[in-house]
C-alpha cells in the first residue's frame, strides 16, 4: 500500500508510521513540522500539512491508496491565553476541522482510511455534555465517518490510553514517569491519581490501525484497548519496573496526570473488554502491557531528561 500517515511525526503517529513500513508499505508522513530527534522517522519521505488551518486542495493529498489519520486538536494544543473558548476551538479544530480534511482526502482519490478516535465516548459519555473536547471528538468521529461509501471505506479505532515508546524519538511524558518511578525526580511526592482507565501498547495500535485499514467494516467505530486499571495499579507497575515497588497512597494534583484528565472519564475509571471478534478482525495484540512497561523503563532509565 501507499500509505499517508497523517501525524506520523506524534507518539503513537510515528510507531505506527514505522511498523507499516516494515511490513513493507510505502509509508509518506505528513504533520506540520519535520521529525524531531534521531528515529528512522528521518528517513520517510515528509510532506508538511496542518489539516486546522490548511485546505488541502492542492494536490498534497494525491496519489496515496491509503491514509492513516494519527492527528487531533486536544487541550496541549488549546491556547491558555483566553483569546478563545475551549467550546469555540474546538468546534474551528475538531469539528470542523477534521472532516473538512476527510472529505478533501475522499475528494482525492484516497479509498481506503483508518482514524485514531477517542475512547471517552464509548466509556464516559455523561461528560460530552460538559467538557467540549471529548465532545468535540465524538462529532467529528460522526461526521467522518458518515462519510464511508462505495469508494471511500473510512473506519475509526477509538483508543485508550497508549503506552510505549520509539527509538530516537524522545517523548517527555514517558522520560518522566520512568524517572519518577526511580525516584529521581527530587522533591516530587510519589503518589497515584484516584480513578484509573483502559490502558495499551504502541505496538497493539499500530496493529489494530492496520487491520483497521485492510478489513476494517465501512463507517463503524472499533473500541480497542489492554488492560483496565486503577491509576494506582498503573504507577505501582512502573515503580516495580524501576526496582521500587510501593503501595502508593492516593489523591488528586499528581505532576505527571493532571486532574483534568481525569474529569474526562468524570474522575473513575474503566471495565471493558474489547468484543472478541472486533479484536480478531482487527488482528491486534492483548496481555502485553507489563512487558511494555518493563521496556519503557528500561529505554529511558539511564537517559537525562532535557
Amino acid at each position: 500500500m501507499k500509505v499517508l500517515m497523517v501525524g506520523g511525526t506524534g507518539f503513537v503517529g510515528g510507531y505506527t508510521a514505522l511498523y507499516f513500513k516494515d511490513l513493507g508499505h510505502d509509508v509518506t508522513i505528513m504533520s506540520r513540522s519535520a521529525p524531531k530527534g534521531t528515529s528512522r522517522l528521518n528517513d520517510l519521505p515528509f510532506v508538511a500539512g496542518n489539516y486546522f488551518e490548511e485546505s488541502f486542495d492542492d494536490g498534497r493529498l494525491e496519489g496515496y491508496d491509503s491514509l492513516v489519520f494519527c492527528a487531533g486538536n486536544d487541550l496541549g494544543e488549546y491556547p491558555q491565553d483566553g483569546s478563545v473558548s475551549q467550546a469555540d476551538y474546538f468546534q474551528r479544530a475538531n469539528i470542523e476541522g477534521l472532516p473538512r480534511f476527510f472529505e478533501q482526502a475522499k475528494a482525492s482519490g484516497i479509498s481506503r482510511t483508518v482514524y485514531m478516535g477517542s475512547f471517552y465516548s464509548f466509556v464516559a459519555p455523561q461528560v460530552m455534555e460538559h467538557i467540549p473536547y471529548v465532545r468535540s471528538r465524538q462529532v467529528s468521529d460522526d461526521a467522518i465517518r458518515a462519510l464511508s461509501g462505495p469508494d471511500f471505506n473510512v473506519c475509526s479505532c477509538a483508543l485508550p490510553w497508549i503506552v510505549g515508546y520509539t527509538e530516537g524519538f524522545p517523548v517527555a511524558h514517558w522520560h518522566a514517569i520512568t524517572h519518577y518511578a526511580q525516584g529521581k525526580l527530587e522533591g516530587l511526592e510519589e503518589f497515584a491519581p484516584p480513578g484509573g482507565a483502559n490502558f495499551m501498547t504502541c505496538r497493539s495500535v499500530a496493529q489494530a490501525m492496520l487491520g483497521g485499514l485492510e478489513n476494517g467494516e465501512s463507517g463503524k467505530s472499533y473500541l480497542v484497548g489492554d488492560e483496565n486499571l486503577s491509576w494506582k495499579d498503573y504507577f505501582e507497575l512502573w515503580f516495580a519496573a524501576a526496582g521500587r515497588p510501593k503501595d502508593l497512597d492516593v489523591h488528586l494534583g499528581h505532576p505527571i496526570i493532571p486532574d483534568y484528565t481525569l474529569s474526562y472519564l468524570d474522575f473513575g475509571s474503566t471495565n471493558y473488554i474489547p468484543p472478541a471478534e472486533e479484536t480478531a478482525q482487527l488482528g491486534y495484540d492483548r496481555g502485553v502491557l507489563k512487558q511494555e512497561v518493563e521496556a519503557c523503563v528500561r529505554y529511558y532509565g539511564d537517559k537525562p531528561m532535557g
